[in-house]
Parts: C-alpha cells; sequence; structure tokens
C-alpha cells in the first residue's frame, strides 16, 4: 500500500467529511453553508476542507466575496473518482446522509453566512 493511499483511506474516516462529500455531490457550498447543516464549528469545518482539498477530493472556487467548494471533477489520481462514485454504494441510504441532503436543499447562503 503506498503513501497516497493510506492518505485517502486516512480521509475517509472521518464521519464528518464522508458527509461533506457526500453534500459536495449535490450543489458547491461555502463554509458556513456546510457548518449550518453539519453544526460545526467553522474552524472545524474548514480543517476538514483542508484535508479533503489536499488528498484530492474538492477543489475551491471563489466566486466575488465567497469560497465555494465542489466535487473535484478531474483529479490528477483516478481513484480519487472512483471512491467517490463508491460511496454511493455504501453510503448513500445512510440517515445522517439522506437528512443532510435535504437540509442542503433548503440551506440559504444570504440567511447563514450574513450570521
Amino acid at each position: 500500500m503506498t503513501k497516497i493511499d493510506t492518505k485517502i483511506f486516512k480521509t475517509l474516516s472521518d464521519p464528518n467529511r464522508l458527509r461533506i462529500l457526500k453534500m459536495l455531490q449535490s450543489k458547491s457550498l461555502c463554509v458556513c453553508e456546510i457548518t449550518d447543516v453539519l453544526k460545526l464549528a467553522a474552524s472545524t469545518v474548514s480543517k476538514h476542507l483542508s484535508i479533503l482539498r489536499e488528498v484530492g477530493f474538492i477543489i475551491e472556487q471563489k466566486d466575488g466575496k465567497w469560497v465555494n467548494y465542489m466535487i473535484n471533477p478531474r483529479p490528477s489520481d483516478a481513484r480519487i473518482s472512483s471512491v467517490i462514485s463508491t460511496l454511493d454504494f455504501w453510503i448513500s441510504d445512510d440517515q445522517v446522509i439522506l437528512s443532510d441532503k435535504q437540509k442542503v436543499q433548503k440551506v440559504d447562503r444570504s440567511e447563514v453566512c450574513s450570521r
């Protein structure tokens, strides 16, 4: 097993990072939107996003004052794409994931980011 293999699996070992990945499969989100859904501190969410970005699962895109996070459409390592598609098989029926998916559709950036 290579160092990158270990890093991929270590990244996926945290339930909140899995939740973030599944949320980002629905749509791109900023830190405050993810924070609102997960009910975690912004610093905690930022750390999770940093880890996901470092491994190649997600990318960020600036949009004015916003930084949007999204699933990396073209990761340099093909295993990343494979893992993301496999997540659907393993955790798509998880009740927490399903609840998050509903919350993501209702989250209103103009409300949650102005607090």
